[in-house]
């Protein structure tokens, strides 16, 4: 189903590794990789979501000038994968059989391969891995019906590749904004807290890091009921005045 590939065709580089269910047949893989002329990085083997973070940091942190892929086993295939597909530009999948891993490579363009050391022998792990590392992105695949894309779907695909890394960085840098204006964060990160407008001319100071209650002294210097405040923290009103809006009684 995949077209033939010449070794030059084949990814220049392959970082692998496992952990004690799946080493067996990562060594395996190795040695077949090997026997193919592509050089192989071997990181050996540890708990399942080291072997995954390693080989997927290893490959995320690879040059885009060279083609650089991962390959991953543990029991089942899918911790690995998990832990690998926490890093950047990595695309990992578990792949249990051809056609998973044709689909994989032409349609997500996965560069990191999952593979089950108790489900999957060797030998069919082979046949996976061959057809993993011939089969180019958008190709013809069995959830195309082994046709060409359409049109259509290949724009849509080509897209992908520059959208798929875009996931998760907007979410990133609203987080980063909310801590930002965080005087708890502002503070663990030794930056300046600027008071929030709702205090114009005013200063306040943190007495406790509490996210569920505050205490605010006014200039007069009477206490405030402990309650919650809506930016979680406990305060004392320095300068100025500050207005608390209760559901009862209105503003004081």
């Amino acid at each position: 189903m995949a077209r033939a590939a010449s070794v030059t065709d084949l990814p220049i580089k392959i970082i692998t590794g496992a952990d004690a269910l799946g080493a067996n047949l990562k060594d395996a893989m190795v040695s077949h990789l090997r026997s193919l002329g592509i050089e192989v990085e071997d990181t050996g083997d540890s708990s399942y979501y080291s072997a995954g973070a390693e080989v997927g940091r290893r490959v995320s942190a690879s040059s885009s000038s060279s083609e650089i892929r991962g390959l991953v086993c543990c029991g089942t295939g899918v911790g690995v994968a998990m832990f690998a597909n926490k890093f950047p530009g990595v695309y990992a999948a578990t792949c249990l059989t051809v056609e998973d891993a044709v689909n994989a490579r032409s349609i997500s363009n996965c560069n990191v391969l999952a593979l089950s050391g108790i489900k999957t022998s060797p030998e069919t792990a082979i046949e996976i891995v061959t057809a993993w590392i011939k089969t180019p992105f958008k190709s013809p695949c069995p959830a195309s019906g082994s046709e060409p894309w359409s049109s259509e779907i290949s724009s849509f695909l080509d897209h992908s590749l520059s959208e798929m890394p875009q996931i998760g960085k907007s979410t990133t840098k609203q987080i980063d904004q909310a801590s930002a204006s965080c005087a708890i964060c502002c503070l663990a990160k030794k930056r300046e807290f600027t008071p929030v407008e709702i205090m114009p001319g005013g200063s306040m100071k943190i007495v406790r890091e509490t996210p569920t209650s505050a205490i605010v002294r006014f200039k007069a210097g009477s206490v405030e009921p402990a309650h919650h405040h809506t930016f979680g923290h406990d305060i004392v009103v320095l300068k100025g005045k500050k207005s608390v809006e209760f559901e009862q009684e209105g503003e004081s």
